[in-house]
């Protein structure tokens, strides 16, 4: 990997994400991420001081996932890598910019929590998308339609999408039905 420039980014998006597609059909989410830097001061208080604002585009299946979970205010870990575009604008006058192409983008969990929801696209098919187990996104049904965490018979009244526990407080994965 000596070639690549690979960057990770923590910040909070600005605004909605934006899904648009193609005329091939192919999702784009673009979003903006404004990373801040905390810092202490010479009498001790904290201080943050903004960074920058980077501009991020997912693709395909990632963009619509993107769009329906995450939304302005969203703190985020984004990891890409950065590419120049170049065009003319309306004056005829070069511009210039620098994205980053995300490879992979998530919810922070330093002051949150999150429920992750795993989503089976059909190929061929635009948006819709579907939860592993079909039927509802909650799929609350004691682990019918592949909850690998919570087959049926198996209830730890964890909440669905938990790792069930083993006595050593160790996450313990089932075996059987869809793994990550």
């Amino acid at each position: 990997m000596a070639t690549d420039n690979v960057v990770t980014l923590v910040g909070n998006i600005t605004d909605e994400p934006e899904l648009r597609f193609t005329p091939g059909g192919a999702a784009v989410a673009n979003f903006t991420v404004a990373v801040n830097r905390r810092f202490r001061n010479q009498d001790g208080s904290w201080d943050d001081k903004l960074d920058g604002f980077f501009r991020c585009s997912c693709w395909r299946d990632m963009a619509e996932n993107a769009s329906e979970s995450l939304h302005k205010g969203s703190r985020v870990v984004v990891t890409g890598r950065l590419q120049q575009r170049s065009w003319d604008d309306n004056d005829g006058n070069k511009r210039s910019t620098i994205e980053v192409q995300v490879d992979e983008v998530g919810p922070s969990l330093r002051w949150a929590t999150a429920q992750i929801t795993k989503v089976r696209r059909d190929k061929g098919s635009q948006g819709g998308a579907q939860p592993s187990g079909g039927g509802d996104w909650s799929n609350q049904g004691g682990g019918q339609g592949g909850d690998s965490w919570n087959q049926a018979g198996q209830s730890s009244g964890a909440p669905v999408g938990s790792p069930q526990q083993n006595s050593g407080g160790l996450p313990q994965q089932n075996s059987g039905g869809d793994d990550w």
